[in-house]
């Protein structure tokens, strides 16, 4: 195994985590946005206000794209676990 190898694997596995977790950062910034403006426009100060829509939000994203995220994370899995297979002959 080269430099190359173990670069490119490590490159993969970022590019998949943040394939991952975009959609539930995205909706946490999104909904923690759109519940800012609401306060400002209001004037609450309530602290739990941007938590529960965020966990709410962020929970309905996982659901979503829950299979998606699992079928792209199986496929990496898999395809290291040949990998290994290939690198310890």
């Amino acid at each position: 195994m080269n430099t190359e190898t173990v670069l490119g694997l490590m490159r993969e596995a970022m590019v998949l985590t943040l394939m991952v977790s975009a959609p539930l950062l995205a909706a946490g910034l999104i909904i923690g946005v759109i519940v800012s403006i609401f306060q400002t426009v209001t004037q609450i100060r309530e602290t739990t206000l941007t938590f529960v829509p965020k966990i709410i939000g962020v929970m309905v994203f996982m659901v979503l794209f829950g299979p998606w995220m699992m079928s792209i994370v199986l496929s990496y899995t898999s395809r290291m676990i040949q990998t290994i297979q290939t690198i310890a002959r």
